[in-house]
């Protein structure tokens, strides 16, 4: 039988009593112990602070400091090491002082040859097993809360600026003069969705691993769901120069019962991977539903004609980080969690997933779910039609107010303008800075502000940086716009400085100068906060006034934009302080929706007190993170939306009301 292996510090100033010592060591069974001997208490506290021995068998006398020095010492050096303390007489208060200050046993040294010696070593290194575990738990707990606490942030942190990359492009495609660079925009918006898709499988994965994740089962069209997939993923196939075909072996329930985005987000990822890794040929679909043990399951089949995958490595595709690509080649990238949480999310959807493939021939992948009681469900033979691309929204919106527009370059003053009065603008001109603050003033005096100013920087006689200083200081407030074609970030923080509320671009793009005038437009000049008007002329009723909190400039732009193209009128405040002091003059509101992670206040405590002062608004939380349903419910809020906010999550939100 192996002797175990133990580090023992020996704290002795007298070399006999070393010596003794260390012989009725190595006569103990089942140890083997390396001695480590120091003789002052200056070396004793340095190698105790630094925690890598198992024992310390401490000499109470040590010249002019005590053991019961150096314990105390020890104790506030964070020592972890157990410590008996060895003293050459029997004093029972001294004992008592000895285990107050922290030693775990107290021996006197003729007993060195006894039982109990063995009895204090064993009873020490158990000791010190004890602490080992409970440090490496409190070291995994804190890991894991830091853990969950940094994927929390990141998630919020990364949905934030996808919620303006997502909705800005959004709206881009909505507008039809952007059909020349259609391509280009759906581009971007399907690599924002890729993005948003990395982020989630991540924090999937965490989600499933911690036992947190839940399903949201509902009603789905399985016709119209199916079309969607097949739609999306057509166009991968037809990029790569491949077939994607669809085919229903049996007739199917027209609807089922699961939940569409975690079914959505399991084919589409078996579908793209069978595209990437097939370069001639054709991908297959099928779709058929089966009796298993009397219990209706609907099965899918991905079959590829693709390189394959060895028999000896299959089984490790389904394991977290394992990619396929690492399998077949270097040439392509990923996070190698796609597979792993397809297989994951099955399990949880009473499903499962299976492979079989042949190398250089080709891979089937076969997914089975529960579609829920289908029993009552119309069963008929589906006739799947690719959709095509439907945009949001048809056009841009039309603005009303008045603009003056400030460039010393007629064809440039003449060229906004056209574009300006498309918008449903009234335009005026002015050719420089000095003859623009004169307008500004006699229109402000006779009660017929501009709502708007477009003001070039490079203009004779008084250039729009000194044009805008004078006119901030005398405290006129109308949003004013730079028009520049020096656009670096320093630049564009110098004009924010001088007082410009945004900065337009030159060349000047139509679509962005529609969408930097309407954010202008729909702003009031209350500090903190913004309030969207009426620009669309159209009739927004009573019931559809929102209050949204939301700290990110960007965030709480788009999404106002978004609402606002859902007829809503819209009042954004920054922070929880902003949001309350709205609220003191004005508690009409029927939706609050409110940032998980504000500034000043986190929302779901922020929840609870607007429900107070607002108690019959409907209070929705927007966060980069999952929200439990028990923290919706504590907090009072009336349910969670997850970042990134789109229109149609904006749609679905107010038909549910």
């Amino acid at each position: 039988m192996s002797k175990l292996s133990t580090r023992i510090l020996l704290v002795e100033d007298d070399e006999d009593d070393y010596i003794l010592t260390c012989d009725y060591l190595q006569q103990m069974p089942s140890h083997h112990f390396t001695i480590d001997w120091v003789d002052n208490p200056v070396e004793a506290l340095a190698l105790l602070k630094a925690n890598t021995h198992d024992i310390c068998l401490l000499d109470y006398q040590l010249g002019g400091l005590n053991g019961l020095a150096v314990l105390k010492q020890t104790s506030a050096d964070g020592c972890t090491v157990p410590i008996i303390m060895l003293t050459g007489q029997t004093d029972t208060e001294l004992d008592n002082s000895a285990l107050d200050a922290g030693a775990v046993d107290y021996l006197v040294k003729s007993e060195l040859n006894s039982a109990r010696f063995n009895r204090a070593i064993r009873y020490a290194l158990a000791r010190k097993d004890i602490e080992n575990e409970r440090v490496e738990r409190i070291k995994a707990e804190a890991k894991s809360r830091s853990k969950d606490k940094f994927l929390a942030h990141l998630s919020h942190e990364l949905r934030t600026p996808l919620t303006s990359i997502l909705g800005y492009t959004e709206l881009l495609l909505s507008d039809h003069a952007n059909n020349a660079i259609q391509p280009e925009l759906t581009t971007i918006l399907d690599n924002g969705k890729h993005l948003l898709g990395l982020l989630n499988n991540v924090l999937d994965l965490s989600k499933i691993a911690a036992g947190k994740f839940e399903l949201n089962n509902t009603t789905v069209s399985f016709e119209s769901f199916i079309v969607d997939v097949y739609t999306l993923m057509s166009m991968s196939a037809q990029d790569k120069g491949i077939n994607l075909n669809l085919i229903a072996k049996t007739k199917l329930p027209i609807e089922i019962t699961a939940d569409p985005l975690r079914l959505r987000q399991v084919l589409i990822n078996i579908i793209h991977n069978a595209i990437k890794f097939t370069n001639h040929g054709s991908v297959d679909l099928h779709i058929w539903l089966e009796d298993n043990a009397n219990k209706p399951c609907l099965c899918f089949s991905i079959s590829d004609t693709g390189v394959g995958i060895p028999d000896s490595l299959l089984a490790t595709i389904f394991k977290p980080f394992e990619q396929v690509q690492d399998i077949v080649s270097r040439n392509e990238e990923g996070a190698g969690l796609g597979l792993s949480i397809c297989s994951e999310l099955l399990k949880h959807m009473g499903g499962n997933i299976s492979v079989e493939s042949t190398l250089g021939v080709g891979s089937k992948f076969v997914v089975s779910i529960d579609p829920g009681n289908i029993s009552g469900v119309e069963q008929k033979t589906l006739s799947f039609k690719r959709s095509d691309y439907k945009s949001s929204t048809e056009t841009l919106s039309k603005l009303s107010g008045k603009v003056l527009i400030v460039d010393d370059i007629d064809d440039i003053r003449r060229l906004i303008g056209y574009v300006c009065r498309s918008f449903g603008l009234e335009v005026s001109y002015a050719n420089n800075g000095q003859q623009a603050i004169s307008k500004i003033v006699s229109a402000s005096e006779s009660c017929a502000p501009y709502d708007l100013v477009l003001m070039d920087i490079h203009m004779p006689v008084l250039d729009g940086k000194r044009a805008i200083s004078q006119l901030r200081n005398m405290h006129i407030n109308t949003p004013i716009l730079a028009i520049t074609a020096a656009t670096m970030k320093g630049v564009q923080r110098e004009l924010h400085d001088l007082g410009f509320n945004d900065v337009v671009p030159k060349p000047i793009d139509k679509y962005e100068l529609h969408q930097k005038i309407m954010q202008q437009l729909i702003k009031s000049p209350l500090d903190s906060t913004v309030q969207h008007k009426n620009n669309t002329k159209k009739n927004i009723k009573n019931n559809e006034r929102i209050l949204l909190i939301e700290d990110d400039v960007d965030a709480a732009e788009i999404t106002a934009l978004l609402l606002q193209s859902l007829d809503k009128a819209v009042t954004i405040a920054h922070s929880a302080t902003a949001a309350n002091n709205i609220l003191i003059t004005d508690k009409h509101w029927q939706y609050i929706l409110v940032d998980m992670n504000l500034p000043d206040a986190n929302g779901l405590i922020l929840s609870s007190s607007l429900k107070q002062q607002v108690p019959n608004a409907n209070i929705t939380i927007v966060s980069g993170n999952q929200v439990s349903k028990e923290s919706i419910a504590q907090s009072g809020a009336d349910k969670a939306l997850l970042k990134p906010i789109n229109l149609a999550l904006l749609q679905q939100l107010f038909d549910q009301q």
